[in-house]
Order: C-alpha cells, then sequence, then structure tokens
C-alpha cells in the first residue's frame, strides 16, 4: 500500500463508459484499496484526461490507470496514449473483452501497456487484486514522484512565445502556459515583478525567472544538457533526428565516445509528426514525440551524450581530427563525424506570410498548437505525407480542415494509406492546383488569398491557423568550402562522388569513398540532408546505423 504522506494524494483512476461497469471497477477498487489510496472513476476518455490534467496541475500522484477498450469517440488504447503524455509513470491496464485480446496485445506495442484484463473479473479476489498489487508495488518502486513543472506566461499571438512552448514540448520538458491577459498569467506577472511588456516569461521548475530566453539559455535553465563533458570524441553526429538518433545509438551501444548536437529538439520533422503509421513495429501507429523520446532514452541508456541548443557553424579538418566549431566560438573534435542535419521546411513566399509566423502561421504540425484549433477552419499547405498527417490529427477536433496542394493530386507525394484516411475524413477537403496569394492579418492570420492555377482566379477565405509544409531545404549552409553539395545543397556522398570513375579531385586515400561517406574523409552524411536520400523515417534510422558500420570501417584503417 501506498505509505507516508504519499497515501493521501496517490490517485487509482478508472475510465469506463458503461455507467454499470464504471461503477463495479470503482466499487472493486474502493474495497481493497479505499482506505490508502484515492479512487478517481470517470465514464470518457475526454474527462478521464481532463481529470489527470487537474490532479497533474495540484500536483497528485498516479499510481494505476484502468481503461475500457471499447469507449467510443475515444477507444482505451487512445485514451491511455494521451494519457501517458500526463503521467508516464503510472501504470496502465486496458480492460478487455474477450474478442478484444488482440487489440490489447497491439497496445503494449503503442502505449506500453502494463497488463490486460478481460471482463469480467469476478472474482476479484484471484483476477483482479493479484495483478493491482503487483502493479502497485513496481509503481512503488519506481521514482514516481510528481515531476515539478515549468510555467510560461506569453500573448497567445506571439511568435516568440510560440516558439518557446514548442521547444519545451518538443524536448519532453514539462509546462504550464498561461496568458498573459488572464487572470492566473497576470499573478505569475506580478509575482515575477515583471509588467509584461516583454514576453514570454518563463518561471522553471524551481522557480528561476526567464524574460524572453533564447534556447540556449531556456534550456540550460531547464535541465538540459548544452555543454560537452568533453574536448575529443570517437564520434560527433550532428543532427538530432531519425538519422542522427539513429547513429547515436549503435555509436554509443558499440563502445564509440559518442556526443549528438541538435540546435533545438531532438527529432527532427519526424518529432513534429502527429502520427507516424509505416514505421515497422508499431501496426497502430505512433507520434513522432513517442518514438523520438524512447530513441533519446535508448541513446543516453547506452551512454551517449545529447547536447541541445547548440548551434553548429563549421567542420575543420586538422590532420586526423575533425573539429566542430559552435556559434558562440566555442568547439569540440573527434575522429569522426556523421551529418545528419535533416531539412527544414521552405518558407512560403506570399506576401505577409513572414510578418505573421508564429501568429498563425506555424511551419510544421505546432502539435502545441492544435488544442487551440478546435472547432476552427484549418488550413495546411502542402501535399506529401507530413501534411497529410497534420491534416488527419488536426481534423479530430477542427470544425473543417482543407489541403492546399500546388499539383493536381495528392498521389505524386503521398503514401496510399493517407490517401485513403484523408477521402475517408468528413471534415477534411483537398483542393488540388491551388496555393496561397498572399496572408493578411494585423497581429494575427485573419485571411488568405487563395489563387486557383489553372484559371488564375483568385478567392480570399477567412482563417486563423495555416501549417505550411511545402517542400525541405537542407540545413548545411555552414559547409561551404568543406563538403560537397549539389546545386540545391544536400551533400552528395559515396557513389555520387564517383559518377565518372573518379573520386573527387582532393580526395587523397587510395580507396574511394566508402557508401555514405563525403568527400571528407571520416565524415559521413545520413538521413534527409544526403543527395537523393529517400525522406522516410525507417531509411533514416537504417542511414544512421549504417553510417556508424562505415565509421568503424574508417577508423580500423586509419
Amino acid at each position: 500500500m501506498a505509505q507516508g504522506t504519499d497515501a493521501a494524494r496517490t490517485v487509482i483512476l478508472t475510465v469506463d463508459d458503461d455507467p454499470g461497469v464504471s461503477r463495479a471497477v470503482a466499487r472493486d477498487l474502493r474495497r481493497r484499496y479505499g482506505e490508502t489510496y484515492r479512487i478517481v472513476r470517470a465514464e470518457s476518455g475526454e474527462s478521464a484526461l481532463e481529470a489527470l490534467r487537474e490532479l497533474k496541475l495540484r500536483g497528485d500522484l498516479v499510481a494505476v490507470i484502468l481503461a475500457d477498450y471499447r469507449m467510443p469517440q475515444m477507444n482505451g488504447i487512445e485514451f491511455l496514449e494521451q494519457a501517458l503524455d500526463v503521467y508516464p509513470g503510472a501504470r496502465r491496464v486496458l480492460l478487455t473483452a474477450y474478442a478484444d485480446t488482440n487489440a490489447a496485445i497491439d497496445a503494449i506495442n503503442v502505449v506500453d501497456l502494463d497488463h490486460y484484463l478481460l471482463k469480467p473479473w469476478d472474482p476479484p479476489e484471484e483476477k483482479l487484486y493479484p495483478v493491482l498489487d503487483d502493479l502497485l508495488a513496481a509503481w512503488r518502486a519506481s521514482d514516481h514522484r510528481a515531476v515539478p513543472i515549468a510555467k510560461v506566461v506569453g500573448h497567445r499571438w506571439s511568435a516568440r512565445s510560440s516558439d518557446v512552448r514548442e521547444f519545451l514540448a518538443r524536448n519532453q520538458v514539462p509546462y504550464r502556459w498561461y496568458s498573459s491577459d488572464e487572470p492566473e498569467g497576470k499573478r505569475l506577472l506580478a509575482c515575477a515583478g515583471v509588467d509584461g511588456e516583454r514576453l514570454p516569461l518563463v518561471v522553471t521548475a524551481d522557480g528561476a525567472v526567464l524574460v524572453e530566453p533564447d534556447d540556449p539559455e531556456l534550456a540550460a535553465r531547464v535541465g538540459l544538457a548544452t555543454t560537452p563533458a568533453a574536448e575529443f570524441y570517437d564520434l560527433v553526429v550532428i543532427g538530432g533526428g531519425p538519422a542522427g538518433l539513429g547513429a547515436a545509438v549503435y555509436g554509443a551501444s558499440e563502445g564509440l565516445r559518442t556526443v549528438l548536437v541538435e540546435r533545438s529538439a531532438t527529432g527532427g520533422q519526424a518529432g513534429q509528426s502527429s502520427r507516424i503509421e509505416n514505421y515497422l513495429g508499431f501496426p497502430d501507429g505512433v507520434s513522432g514525440g513517442q518514438l523520438t523520446d524512447r530513441a533519446r532514452r535508448q541513446a543516453s541508456k547506452f551512454g551517449a551524450e545529447i547536447l541541445t541548443a547548440r548551434e553548429v557553424t563549421g567542420l575543420e579538418v586538422t590532420g586526423a581530427s575533425r573539429t566542430v566549431r559552435f556559434s558562440d566560438g566555442s568547439a569540440i573534435a573527434a575522429h569522426s563525424v556523421i551529418l545528419a542535419t535533416g531539412v527544414s521546411y521552405r518558407q512560403l513566399d506570399a506576401p505577409g506570410a513572414q510578418d505573421l509566423t508564429g501568429c498563425g502561421v506555424y511551419y510544421g504540425s505546432a502539435l502545441t498548437e492544435a488544442p487551440a484549433c478546435q472547432g476552427h477552419d484549418v488550413y495546411i499547405v502542402g501535399g506529401a505525407n507530413s501534411a497529410g498527417q497534420a491534416a488527419m490529427y488536426l481534423a479530430r477536433g477542427a470544425k473543417s480542415v482543407t489541403l492546399l496542394v500546388r499539383g493536381s493530386s495528392l498521389t505524386a507525394s503521398m503514401s496510399h494509406y493517407l490517401i485513403e484516411q484523408i477521402s475517408g475524413a468528413p471534415n477534411i477537403s483537398v483542393r488540388t492546383g491551388t496555393v496561397v496569394d498572399a496572408v493578411h492579418g494585423s497581429d494575427h492570420l485573419e485571411q488568405l488569398t487563395l489563387r486557383d492555377l489553372a484559371s488564375g482566379r483568385t478567392e480570399l477565405v477567412d482563417a486563423q491557423w495555416m501549417f505550411v509544409f511545402i517542400g525541405a531545404a537542407p540545413l548545411t549552409g555552414w559547409l561551404d568550402g568543406t563538403v560537397l553539395r549539389d546545386e540545391r545543397g544536400f551533400i552528395v556522398a559515396g557513389p555520387d562522388l564517383t559518377a565518372d570513375g573518379r573520386p573527387p579531385s582532393d580526395w587523397e586515400l587510395d580507396r574511394p569513398p566508402y557508401h555514405l561517406e563525403t568527400n571528407v574523409p571520416g565524415v559521413f552524411v545520413a538521413g534527409d540532408a544526403r543527395a537523393e536520400s529517400a525522406k522516410r523515417v525507417a531509411s533514416a534510422v537504417g542511414e544512421g546505423a549504417m553510417a556508424v558500420m562505415l565509421v568503424h570501417r574508417y577508423l580500423e584503417q586509419s
């Protein structure tokens, strides 16, 4: 049983849409655990999530969550997946009928399910209590203390406020958002002695007050590693997307002293995805945030060092050493480097778009903004998988979602499964051959001018939310003069360097470049930054692993 001061505030939560079953579960739980745990019951996934959020804000602990599988609007797996973000340490149990056993087994991959119980569980002394006893014992043995959270106070239509929220969310830093014009936000500003002219205000979990912090300052104050522990490594991985994380996992697991350097947040574009459904081993899909969190923890477990909010500005070759320079003037060196810098979404070239970025215009899915889209009309620009995934996610709560696609159809750039899902979503419409001509608004997005490419006709539509996914630009400008790139800035490697049968003119080794090796020996590329790469999560992870194998080969022959 719960001990000490934890007991009075520790919760066992149960959710079932059948009132009779809900009462029966709560009754059985109170009979056994009511003296030492608080039993909280809900009759829908939404109400249960609301209860979890309230408990979180109050600092209460949740030990076990039991959810029925068959619930309307939000089934048990979907609920537990969202509950995982609120209370990741709570033990999770799915209540199922015999016919749903396969769904319960699949849930083990999706939500790290701890157990599933077949209904009915009579007698509870045999089928319910032993399971709960074991789960509660495991929970008590873990570090289940409440996680203090940061507080962010900002203006609803502030680009920097939006950037800070996205930075914290993508780096898995718990925080609570307060609008500067709401009572609680005003109270926090007053307590911090800030007039609200400079926003956002960030109050860290330990009470430190930051006003308009930049990413490096914010990262350092919320506990993210920003300073390298050493000056020299076996391997420096630049970029923390799927390719970089894959390289960090395999490099560290195979004994290389490995450091991963990320300028913003691990996960890259994939980390911003609301749902990846064609990644091997996740038949029900997985969010980019969850996949990133697991990969980051896996890399750390093997001993990889992960630096956040560090911008790389240069790469130098000095004999066998490869020196990576940062924007603050510092540097680290290594025997080898893997470039996994990924790509960024191209900026929308339409009047008004730049001024309203972060104020209704967003690049990528900006998942922190999704709750505010509830009941609104949303526009998404782009026709590839990332745009389709965002459309399906936002359609859950938006009044309507309109995909604006320059091409004549989605088939050229979007996976078939996504096209099928979009066609079956009643509140998603697709406008092909359409571009955004202009973006309008004072302090936030208010209207869009759309142009039909075939007829040339324009149309003015009301809009508060636009998410842009219009192709990718590689983040490789800092490599000028060192690493060969193609005309679009993508890094050329391996066989592409020897297309005429000869290595590059500055290649000094007797052997040709390895498959993912650039024109600089010991410097490899993996993922979307490589010329002619597949631009898929699975291939990026595979290239990260392959690059480490080639690093080993390089080190053995050096």
